[in-house]
């Protein structure tokens, strides 16, 4: 015993009092889970169950579970056709209300089809046709008991600008009739066909507030369009941008103008604004701007014939075809160059529609709180909008205006979609002749009118207040379609909604955790200043997948949390890190590239003497980290149920000794839930101002000793 030295008898001691505090901590332990790990399935049935739950969530197939043939004849054709279910229950008095609802949204279709014909460049009787042929179908197939079939105005803009790129709609009619029903034959196959795959989630990747940018844009530009009807313009710029279509319209002042035309649109005009202002204050009265189209074109053109003012420069319609639909498969372009044409344009209309529709039907389904299965309603409406291209339509859509009309009117099935195809079959077979004198500016107004409520101010206040970056997807697709194209302000707001996409991807949000007071739980410390961190443990929790395109960020995000907290607790004479624990909570997934940036992690946390503890990672993670051995890497004894128990088995015991500084720091449990830190700490430091020494080897240093005790709460 005298053999030894001073500094072997100071180790020793050190090591007895690090055992005795060991022991009695690990006496005063809480028992700790082990996160349970599932025994390893079947490649083939979890490839089965993956393939289900993604595309098959709404386990489509188990009407037909333990059905005799019979039956499941029977669903398969409820399915294909849901009338034949609801059919069964059908009244007198469901037809009462679906005979109001289908006479309103009539009277509201038929004008405002002719008027959106003319978007798409196109004679009348084509918006007439795709309000016939096309409700029919759907009320057979589709599930929405509230939606109204029909031409719309953005679709219509959207076809109309992308055709004329392709053909002049005035000097080759026939060509461009041609592909129009080519784009709308390849718009509802791609409707059907990703209704029928069940793909009906690729919609979804154009959010929300890309769509409120693009329909304001959208009905801004329409509203501008409509100018040339509304003043009587008769050279008109066939773009669509704001500065071109402003130049045509001012460059005509002198010349161009008509003042009858524009007393007769802005007088309707005012009157339409005036009738819908009604039907918003007082709901009662909710029929008053549905009728007042109808009820403007009937004036107008009563107008226009006793005083003849077709003679002083006023346009009218002139002539409408008589007659149902003519069918037109012989005129769909199944070879030759303009069938990739009309194939890349009947699929961006397809998705603007698909769009469209779905937003109108899910938020009918939630008023009335009825189930909307979003995969038929892709398969309904692409086969209509199939039926429609071989029966001279234009691609057809569920209206935003008529579906609100048809709600209010107190629609209860489908059937309000036959009333008003009969409505407009009888337009075409008796009346066409009579909007022979409807003036080109009442159509115009129309249009106006009904382009307005798709300028969502408020939806954008609350984007703007919710998330800025949404708001910039939002502002992006408005300006695009405004200063540029539709098409430009499409793409410009998919591209937007992709890249917030991978940016969300690629850099996940990362946080500190500290424990809420008395508490066992731990959250982020900037959304909870009270919460506090534990001594010598540094708690980060990743809410994200770790996939390849953020494992390296993610990585490094938690190296340089740490490099800030021990620069933070060495200028504040604190006790180092010792264990880093990763809260793997939010951390749904892992894959190669994940595991890698973690094995890299821990032989980072190695050189810097800091330990790596997971906790709770899921079952998929905790699966992927035993296959790649890495759970055995750390130490399964690392891999802990809650942040709490890893903070429990953590609490550092370490004792670090160097040339320069020694340091000797604990933690004991003294007690349930209530813990104490010892550290002491001595340094020998270089003094700056030395006194004159003889000789030339003595050093000139002090010793600086600090002992901090801290008592906190598990």
């Amino acid at each position: 015993m005298d053999n030894f030295t001073d500094k072997e008898v100071e180790t020793k001691e050190m090591d007895i009092r690090s055992l005795s505090s060991s022991q009695s901590r690990a006496q005063n332990l809480p028992y700790i889970h082990k996160v349970g790990v599932l025994p390893k399935q079947n490649l083939f049935k979890e490839f089965t169950a993956t393939v289900k739950e993604t595309l098959f969530a709404d386990d489509p197939l188990r009407p037909f579970k333990d059905q005799p043939r019979s039956r499941k004849f029977i669903l398969g054709m409820q399915a294909i056709f849901p009338i034949l279910e609801w059919g069964r229950s059908y009244s007198l008095t469901k037809f009462r209300g679906d005979l109001i609802a289908g006479l309103t949204i009539a009277s509201l279709c038929i004008p405002q089809d002719i008027g959106y014909s003319k978007l798409a460049n196109l004679d009348p009787q084509y918006g007439l046709y795709s309000s016939f042929v096309p409700p029919l179908i759907y009320a057979f197939m589709g599930s929405s008991r509230d939606i109204a079939i029909g031409p719309v105005a953005v679709v219509s803009l959207l076809l109309g600008t992308l055709l004329q790129n392709e053909i002049d709609p005035t000097k080759n009619v026939v060509e461009y009739r041609r592909l129009a029903f080519t784009a709308t034959f390849f718009a509802g196959i791609t409707q059907a066909t990703l209704g029928f795959l069940r793909l009906g989630f690729l919609i979804d990747f154009l959010s929300h507030a890309a769509i409120v940018g693009f329909m304001g844009g959208a009905a801004i530009t329409i509203a501008l369009q409509q100018l040339k009807g509304f003043l009587g313009i008769k050279n008109f710029t066939k773009k669509s941008d704001i500065v071109s279509v402003m130049q045509s319209v001012w460059g005509s002042v002198h010349h161009g103008w008509n003042w009858q035309t524009i007393v007769i649109g802005a007088t309707f005009l005012a009157f339409l604004l005036f009738a819908k202002y009604i039907g918003k204050k007082n709901k009662k009265f909710f029929w008053v701007p549905a009728i007042a189209p109808l009820i403007s074109v009937v004036l107008s053109t009563f107008f226009v014939y006793i005083t003849r003012a077709e003679r002083q420069g006023v346009q009218i319609v002139r002539h409408i075809e008589n007659g149902i639909n003519p069918p037109s498969v012989n005129e769909i372009y199944f070879t030759g160059e303009y069938v990739l044409k009309g194939f890349r344009i009947g699929v961006v209309a397809a998705m603007i529609a698909l769009t469209e529709a779905t937003a109108i039907g899910r938020t009918f389904a939630s008023m009335k709180d009825y189930q909307l299965d979003g995969n038929k309603e892709m398969v309904a409406l692409g086969a209509m909008n199939v039926v429609g291209s071989m029966t001279s339509c234009y691609v057809a859509t569920g209206s935003f205006s008529r579906s609100a009309v048809n709600y209010m009117s107190g629609c209860q099935t489908a059937v309000s979609n036959i009333v008003m195809s009969c409505v407009v079959f009888l337009t075409l077979e008796f009346m066409t002749p009579l909007f022979k004198y409807t003036p080109n500016a009442i159509l115009s107004s129309i249009i106006i009118s009904a382009v307005i409520s798709l300028i969502d101010f408020e939806a954008a206040i609350l984007i703007w207040k919710i998330d800025k970056f949404d708001f910039v997807a939002c502002m992006g697709a408005f300006f695009g379609v405004i200063f540029a194209s539709v098409e430009i302000g499409l793409l410009i707001a998919v591209s937007i909604s992709f890249a917030k996409i991978l940016l969300q991807v690629t850099r996940p949000r990362t946080a500190i955790l500290g424990k809420i007071p008395r508490t066992t739980v731990y959250r982020n410390i900037q959304q909870y200043p009270d919460a506090t961190k534990v001594p010598g443990i540094l708690i980060v929790r990743v809410d994200s997948a770790i996939y390849f395109s953020n494992s390296n960020y993610v990585k490094e995000r938690i190296l340089r949390w740490l490099t800030d907290e021990e620069e933070q607790l060495k200028a504040a004479y604190q006790p180092k890190i010792k264990f880093l624990v990763v809260e793997m909570s939010p951390v749904t997934d892992i894959d190669t590239s994940g595991i890698h940036a973690l094995e890299e992690l821990h032989r980072s946390l190695q050189k810097r003497d800091v330990q790596l503890a997971l906790a709770n990672p899921g079952q998929v993670v905790i699966d992927k980290l035993h296959a790649s051995n890495f759970a055995n890497v750390i130490g399964e004894n690392k891999i802990f149920l809650t942040v709490a128990e890893a903070v429990v088995t953590c609490s550092p015991i370490s004792m670090e000794e160097g040339p320069e500084k020694r340091e000797l720091w604990f933690s004991l449990v003294v007690a349930s839930g209530v813990g104490v830190f010892i550290e002491v700490v001595k340094w020998n430091v270089r003094d700056p101002n030395p006194a004159p020494r003889k000789r030339h080897n003595q050093h000139s240093n002090k010793v600086v000793a600090c002992i901090t005790v801290t008592f906190y709460t598990l």
